[in-house]
């Protein structure tokens, strides 16, 4: 195992900073009320403690698959930062990581993740101001976006840097968020009644209609 660059771990002031200013950009965005708001909020604040524990903190990922990359990539320095760029290395890309085509799609999935947020969060609280449904901006378009936003999110922490715990996570949150969507939908018939089944029936609940389907649906 080479050690030829300082050791970018145990930096658990990075670890702090960084989460905290994730969780609280988050947390400006979604603004939890309810306790299934703070459900989601949290099962999205433990995925991101996770992610920067092992990016700044300690690799476990890298550790456990210490033997396995040694072997294949003998030449990797477990020790220096991009090293955790895995995707990276698995694909035999060169140069710094951090300009490769995956971080640079994880980024914009992030970016738009935190747009989704910010539209939806102001969407729905007018409309709860109103006590009407929300069905302007992207409530136009499907009818979970806020659910969607945290999924994009992850996604794009995923590509840049992969975990063995965030990837056991992330397929739990979407199971999860699949379900606090379909609850939420049961408590929106109960109130809205018929406007909400049409509103449902024109508006997909999580991927938007494009093209020659979405004017039909309009």
């Amino acid at each position: 195992m080479n050690h030829d660059s300082a050791s970018a771990y145990g930096l658990w002031t990075l670890v702090i900073l960084n989460s905290a200013v994730f969780i609280m950009f988050a947390f400006s965005f979604f603004k939890p009320q309810t306790a299934r708001d703070w459900r989601t909020f949290s099962a999205f604040a433990a995925f991101i403690v996770a992610l920067f524990v092992e990016m700044y903190g300690f690799p476990l990922t890298l550790y456990v698959l210490a033997g396995w990359l040694q072997t294949r990539y003998p030449n990797l320095d477990l020790l220096a930062h991009n090293s955790g760029h895995l995707w990276s290395t698995l694909l035999g890309e060169k140069g710094d990581p951090h300009w490769g085509f995956l971080h640079i799609l994880s980024n914009i999935l992030i970016v738009v993740g935190f747009f989704m947020l910010a539209n939806a969060w102001h969407v729905l609280y007018h409309a709860q101001r109103r006590h009407t449904l929300a069905t302007a901006g992207l409530y136009a378009r499907i009818r979970h976006p806020q659910y969607v936003a945290f999924v994009l999110i992850l996604l794009g922490f995923l590509l840049q840097w992969p975990t063995l715990l965030t990837l056991a996570m992330f397929p739990i949150l979407l199971v999860m968020y699949g379900r606090l969507a379909i609850t939420e939908e049961r408590e929106m018939q109960k109130q809205f009644g018929t406007a909400f089944e049409a509103y449902a029936m024109r508006t997909p609940r999580f991927i938007p209609r494009f093209g020659a389907s979405a004017r039909g649906a309009a």
